[in-house]
């Protein structure tokens, strides 16, 4: 396990770290998830093993430190994973991210693009959504206030969202959590699909074949986005089918990969 200093504080960022060759990959995961969690079992896959990975819990997350004097917006995240990477001599990584990951990961290669060569984003949120008390995930916990979430709103959501999230939802500091879902359905100025449109790196957007066809996928496919539906799978896909997730990553970064070994 590796860490940085984030905050002026002394709270950490912390990852795990799989050796291998450069150009490094960076994998980021969700609202109340955790990298190595979600991701080791792809990560190492013979078809993407190979590569120095950095399998990253964002702050408050996971198990990187969770201060409650941090505001949580997608901005703040992606400045504070453009110091992970930039410690760690990282630039020019490829970076797989899932869900509010890689909404982060959109506005890291928009804020810090030497940081970023290219994007995987699986099932991110593009747009703003509104807060919707009752559901699951970020819509339902931005529809607490601050308070209400701390004092009881996570309990609820607890019981809505199952055992196999909470098991790393739970590890999320309470503000953290509120916070960040919070700002990941108001979004960013431009919007993460907007600012999507306009990087000019190579970019993949992986989602559940059974969610039907991507909202402005002509758009994005038009921008230069590869839009792939992955079946058999729900939201997580790389956990719900891990095979069809990693044929299609690894197809995603192959391009590259052909380049560099011609």
């Amino acid at each position: 396990m590796r860490s940085v200093v984030i905050t002026p504080e002394g709270d950490r960022i912390r990852w795990v770290e799989l050796p291998g060759q450069e150009p490094p990959r960076v994998y980021v995961h969700g609202l109340g998830a955790t990298s190595p969690a979600y991701f080791t079992e792809v990560a190492v896959h013979p078809l993407l093993a190979g590569r120095r990975s950095l399998l990253v819990d964002l702050l408050g997350h996971g198990i990187s430190d969770r201060p409650t004097g941090f505001d949580y917006t997608l901005e703040s995240h992606a400045d504070a994973l453009a110091t992970v990477l930039t410690s760690s001599g990282v630039a020019g990584a490829e970076v797989i991210a899932h869900s509010m990951g890689g909404s982060v990961a959109i506005v890291l290669a928009a804020r810090h693009p030497h940081l970023v060569s290219r994007l995987v984003l699986v099932d991110a949120n593009l747009d703003p959504i509104p807060p919707e008390p009752a559901a699951a995930g970020s819509s339902g916990i931005a529809s607490y206030s601050e308070r209400e979430f701390v004092a009881r709103g996570w309990e609820e959501v607890r019981d809505r969202v199952g055992a196999h999230w909470w098991s790393t939802m739970r590890l999320a500091g309470r503000a953290a959590l509120h916070r960040s879902a919070v700002h990941l359905t108001r979004g960013t100025v431009p919007t993460m699909r907007e600012l999507l449109l306009e990087l000019k790196i190579p970019r993949t957007y992986l989602l559940p074949a059974a969610d039907g066809p991507l909202p402005g996928a002509e758009a994005l496919i038009e921008a230069g986005v590869s839009v792939v539906a992955i079946p058999d799978c729900g939201h997580v896909i790389m956990l719900d089918n891990p095979e069809a997730f990693v044929s299609a990553t690894a197809a995603a970064l192959a391009d590259r990969e052909q380049d560099e070994h011609p």
